[in-house]
């Protein structure tokens, strides 16, 4: 599902302009992205929490050379489907 998908989907169910529909996705997609930025976790009933988590750095190896490198720290985002969500994607 891409996000012209989602907006299409909004168009027909809810009655909006896709103009507006486009615009509503845009901002929930904008706020997801400043809240996570932030660091803080979104957390979605009945579908998921998404956060961010830090990750030290690290050695790690080319595969094509073998040769050793470091691997710096960085900041990586992980979502964490709902029971609810697994239920529906396991029956």
């Amino acid at each position: 599902m891409t996000k012209a998908d989602i907006v299409e989907t909004i168009y027909e169910k809810v009655g909006f302009s896709r103009k507006e529909s486009a615009e509503i996705v845009d901002f929930v997609f904008d706020l997801m992205k400043e809240t996570l930025e932030s660091g803080e976790k979104i957390k979605i009933s009945g579908f998921g929490n998404f956060l961010v988590r830090e990750k030290r750095s690290r050695k790690g190896r080319n595969p094509q050379t073998g040769k050793e490198i470091q691997i710096s720290a960085r900041r990586v985002l992980t979502f964490k489907p709902s029971q609810v969500l697994r239920k529906g994607l396991n029956t």
